[in-house]
């Protein structure tokens, strides 16, 4: 393309985005939000007027996630993404568990395991989806208490896995489950008391909002402890 046709072609196209499931476009509203609040000085944790003033927005976007989401507020953790809120359930919440692991979970999810836990790696079917046969199997082969991990919606293929038939096998062998719905949150409807899922990753920006904020929700009471990674 000569210099000409190049001006030309400058003034008629534009850059289409289509990479959506990787990282959406900071929505305006979430853009509008990040700027009032930038605007706020106060530390939350402080107890003077401008750290309420700060403390009152915090709390109120986590009302609004929680309630999205179907969690109590109490339940409704803010991470650093996606990453941290997985890694935070399995060291947070899977202590003194063995791990029963997708196969074709995120590498934040199989690489986040803690060191020298116990770990059986659950196979797929052709369609992607995870085996419930190994699962059951896995649950059953052993008494001791299991954490779960499984992803709702697959990142690289799309595949859905059966999360109603992974809760039912998790509740009779008294397993955690915790999904990571990084992929699906934004795009599917997600309930997590109405699901049953123990525990749920998501993260801001595959739905419109910023790079950097994501939440980990928990269902049922609030766990006593959940000590912070950093």
């Amino acid at each position: 393309m000569n210099e000409k046709t190049d001006d030309m072609a400058k003034g008629f196209c534009q850059p289409v985005y289509l990479d959506a499931n990787a990282t959406e476009p900071l929505r305006p509203a979430a853009r509008a939000a990040m700027l009032d609040a930038a605007e706020l000085t106060g530390n939350p944790s402080s107890v003077h007027q401008a750290g309420r003033r700060a403390r009152a927005v915090l709390e109120e976007a986590r009302n609004t996630v929680a309630q999205r989401l179907g969690v109590a507020p109490l339940n409704c953790v803010f991470t650093s993404g996606g990453t941290e809120a997985n890694v935070l359930a399995m060291h947070g919440l899977g202590q003194g568990r063995r791990f029963l692991v997708g196969r074709t979970e995120h590498d934040a999810v199989r690489k986040g395991v803690p060191d020298g836990a116990d770990v059986t790696w659950l196979e797929v079917d052709g369609s992607g989806q995870v085996r419930l046969d190994l699962l059951e199997a896995a649950l059953g082969a052993d008494d001791s208490p299991a954490f779960v991990c499984l992803m709702l919606a697959n990142n690289e293929t799309g595949v859905l896995h059966p999360v109603a038939e992974v809760v039912r096998l998790c509740r009779q062998h008294g397993a955690h489950l915790h999904v990571d719905a990084v992929q699906a949150a934004g795009r599917m409807e997600l309930n997590v008391e109405e699901s049953g899922v123990d525990s749920l990753a998501c993260s801001g920006h595959k739905m419109g909002g910023p790079k950097g904020a994501g939440a980990l929700l928990l269902r049922g009471p609030a766990p006593r402890s959940l000590a912070p990674l950093f």
